[in-house]
Parts: C-alpha cells; structure tokens; sequence
C-alpha cells in the first residue's frame, strides 16, 4: 500500500510506501522530511503502528462531530512536525477489528505508540498544545 504526500517545503507529490524501520519518509526532489497522515486499516494496522517515530491512530468516523474538529489539529500537527510523528486515521465503521483491540468505545480516541507498543491514551477532542506536549514526551522516552 502506498500513500501521496505533499511535501512542505518543495510541494512536489510523493509516493510513499512503508519506510525501513527507524526512518521516516523523506521528498524524493528535496530530501526534506515529509508530513506522515494517511488512513490505515485493519489489514494494515500492525505496520501502521510500527514506526521510527511516535504513531498517534485516530479512530473516528465520517458522522462523529467531535472527530471532524480533531481531524484538522491533526492535519496541522502532521505539517508541524514532519520526520517527528506519523498519524494513522482509522475508520472504526469500515475497520472494526482494530477499535475493539483497544477498547474503544467513544470517538474520537487517539492511541498513541512508541516502538510499536501502545503507550497513551486520549478520548475525545483534545487541544493541539497539550496533544503537542504528549508527542514530544514520547519522543524522549528511551
């Protein structure tokens, strides 16, 4: 599976497919780092997970007000902060498996992941500083 993303600085359209692990998708024109957002899957989920840099999964859905107010500070966070996040928007009704492996019950709920392993929490919409503050905490965990 692959994605397109636009990079910040040059805006020239990237093909990007999983990087190796530890790295993180870079322009093929410019090399700089590119925002990592893209829709996951349950098929995909397990890789979506594992990456270089913290992974915040969103699961929402189409119909849920709160997670169209969620879904830009995500977009935003992803241009902010390319090579240091990647966020994985999961559809919880077109992907079910996924949710209910973390029991999610409200939408939206960011899981966050570090090294693969879920590590943090949040339901409901939350402001992009203190969603900010949780990245970079993860970030400098060993």
């Amino acid at each position: 599976m692959s994605d397109i993303l636009t990079c910040q600085k040059c805006e020239t359209k990237n093909r990007v497919t999983n990087p190796p692990a530890g790295q993180v998708p870079v322009c093929a024109r410019c090399g700089a780092p590119l925002p990592w957002l893209h829709d996951g899957t349950d098929a995909s989920f397990a890789e979506d997970t594992r990456a270089g840099v913290p992974v915040i999964v969103d699961f929402w859905a189409p119909w849920c007000g709160p997670c169209r107010v969620m879904g830009p500070i995500l977009e935003q966070i992803a241009k902010d902060m390319p090579g240091k996040v990647r966020i994985v928007k999961v559809n919880v009704d077109e992907n079910p498996r996924s949710p209910a492996q973390f029991g999610v019950q409200g939408i939206p709920t960011l899981v966050m992941f570090k090294d693969g392993e879920a590590v943090d929490q949040i339901v409901g919409v939350v402001q992009k500083p203190l969603l900010v503050e949780r990245i970079r905490h993860l970030q400098n965990l060993a």
